[in-house]
């Protein structure tokens, strides 16, 4: 029964004819090339991407390099890790962290990703040799050959208000670095 109506209808043309009395012409909006940006590209543009480094780091033997980032409970902002990458001159394990306390050492300055731009990350930071203290909760554990390492997140862990994240980077007697991106909102 179908197909006998779809043989009785007498325009079988998707597209209609330029010499048709019902013409028209489609207008195609996409202009080339399409442009396509990550989260974190928006997030750089919008002077919201930081990175922080340990730069290389002499490890002495038996201790950890460790890098830390506390987002204050107070700070307004949730973090979104896209990006934890370094090298080592030594077979080493990389262990990430919920928590922790790392002492003393120094407080490296988060760079803005937006060269220029005068937004500061809300996060406080560490970094020192030694090993972790306080409460702490592992969440990745990764053993490393010499070399570099890159571990791409995309947002997916993310540090909300009043949370910490903990890097360990060893054990030492070598050179290593850790590398760690993020952005805010």
């Amino acid at each position: 029964m179908v197909v006998r109506e779809v043989e009785e209808i007498t325009n079988y043309n998707v597209f209609n004819q330029s010499n048709g009395p019902l013409f028209t012409q489609l207008t195609n909006t996409f202009s080339a090339p399409g442009i396509e940006a990550s989260a974190e590209s928006g997030a750089a543009a919008a002077g919201s991407f930081f990175t922080l480094t340990t730069n290389n780091s002499s490890i002495p033997a038996g201790q950890n390099l460790l890098l830390q980032i506390i987002n204050a409970a107070g700070s307004g902002r949730t973090i979104r890790i896209s990006s934890i990458l370094g090298g080592a001159t030594a077979a080493a394990t990389l262990v990430i962290y919920s928590g922790g306390t790392v002492t003393a050492g120094s407080i490296p300055v988060p760079v803005n990703t937006l060269l220029g731009n005068a937004n500061a990350s809300v996060v406080t930071t560490r970094q020192n040799t030694g090993t972790l203290g306080g409460a702490f909760t592992s969440l990745i554990s990764i053993p490393l050959t010499a070399g570099m390492y890159m571990l791409d997140f995309n947002g997916a862990l993310v540090v909300p208000p009043g949370q910490t994240l903990s890097i360990s980077l060893g054990t030492g007697n070598q050179t290593a670095a850790i590398n760690l991106s993020w952005w805010e909102f």
